[in-house]
């Protein structure tokens, strides 16, 4: 999509947003914004796949995170990246390297693009030129910030007594 862009522009708004859910950037999903950070987004949901050997709405996750994102914010911050690693592709000897992978795939899904790195920093990262990653904070997307956000409303709501101009959908499967 970045390609879209003219010389001069680093980011532009679209009416219609099309994709696919699950690799959209929350600027693009919710506002119709797209830059070079909303590739990097979709990127990081591509890294986090191939590390977990799942998809990012997988049926396999399970109720605590039931998108990758949750599990792998989840598991990143329990310091039990091998449980999120496909046993596939891991190996001990290359256990730092993919744990760098993770972190670097965290810090592309950020929920902020100002927040996410770029392209040549991220090449950077993962060839090993950089030494201190930045440490990820929650990415966009996750389990957690719904809950969290569910019970904000709900707590508001028994304060106020009646919102009535609010509408909260949630989208389960069947």
């Amino acid at each position: 999509m970045a390609r879209i862009f003219g010389e001069n522009e680093d980011q532009a708004n679209t009416k219609r947003v099309v994709g696919t859910y699950g690799y959209m950037s929350p600027e693009y999903a919710m506002e119709g914004r797209f830059s070079e950070k909303s590739d990097v987004f979709s990127f990081g949901v591509l890294l986090l796949e191939i590390l977990s050997g799942r998809r990012n709405t997988s049926p396999s996750l399970n109720e605590q995170s039931p998108n990758l994102l949750g599990m792998a914010w989840r598991l990143w911050t329990e310091h039990n990246m091998v449980a999120f690693i496909d046993p596939v592709i891991f190996h001990s000897n290359i256990q730092q390297s993919i744990s760098r992978f993770m972190q670097v795939g965290l810090l592309c899904v950020q929920e902020l693009m100002n927040d996410r790195p770029g392209i040549a920093a991220i090449i950077s990262m993962l060839d090993s030129e950089v030494s201190d990653l930045p440490i990820p904070k929650q990415p966009a997307f996750t389990s957690n910030q719904i809950a969290s956000s569910n019970m904000q409303l709900s707590q508001q709501s028994q304060k106020v007594g009646s919102i009535n101009d609010i509408t909260i959908t949630r989208v389960e499967a069947r």
